[in-house]
């Protein structure tokens, strides 16, 4: 849609998506032009060419061209061949569904898989080492907790990843009500312990002032 069609209010609504997305870029694991044109595509109903996509971000030719083909190897970005047009034309990946399986998996390859491997790296080194220090079981007892962490996070990932991609939804509902539960069982636990550990302290407290008033 021409900016000069574009309603004050439809104007003002997009340009609030589009800064909120460039907000939320470091979530994404994105950096925030990326995820601004994103976010324009998206709203577009019409795919746009890179000259629009400048204009309506205010940003260089080189920027725009970078980051719409970070979005293309993402796949959250399709080139179109308009009919009768020689100009490259871009628009959104529109499913949502799809959209977040794709994230998760590209911020998977770019940030889970390197961090485990350079931690493995380091877990190697200070085995090769002869002997072993408190100084160095503290380190290789942290390298393994933090090795474990990454692993259980890629494989609660991996496990959720088909249901995102396929949208079945209520799977990944019965999911989301299971982790409620649990997490509503572990406060209404600690609520417990809570509850008497401060009846423990009052029946210590009770007991000292008896038998500092039988002195």
């Amino acid at each position: 849609m021409n900016r000069d069609n574009r309603s004050r209010e439809y104007q003002k609504a997009l340009e609030l998506f589009i800064t909120y997305w460039g907000e939320m870029a470091s979530e994404w694991g994105i950096n925030k032009t990326m995820s601004q044109i994103y976010a324009l595509l998206f709203a577009e109903p019409e795919p746009m060419d890179t000259d629009t996509i400048m204009k309506e971000l205010s940003i260089s030719r080189g920027n725009a061209n970078m980051n719409v083909r970070n979005l293309m190897q993402w796949g959250l970005v399709h080139k179109v061949n308009l009919p009768g047009n020689r100009k490259d034309f871009f628009t959104s990946e529109k499913d949502l569904w799809t959209t977040a399986a794709r994230i998760i998996a590209e911020r998977q390859k770019r940030e889970i898989y390197p961090i485990k491997k350079t931690l493995t790296q380091c877990l190697d080194l200070l085995n090769e080492g002869e002997g072993d220090t408190a100084q160095t079981n503290h380190f290789k007892a942290r390298l393994e907790g933090f090795i474990s962490f990454l692993k259980l996070f890629n494989d609660f990932s991996e496990a959720i990843l088909p249901y995102i991609s396929e949208k079945n939804t209520e799977q990944i509902k019965g999911i989301v009500e299971m982790a409620k539960m649990y997490n509503l069982q572990q406060a209404q636990e600690q609520e417990l312990e809570k509850q008497r550990r401060q009846k423990a302290s009052e029946i210590a407290k009770r007991k000292r002032e008896l038998a500092s008033a039988a002195k």
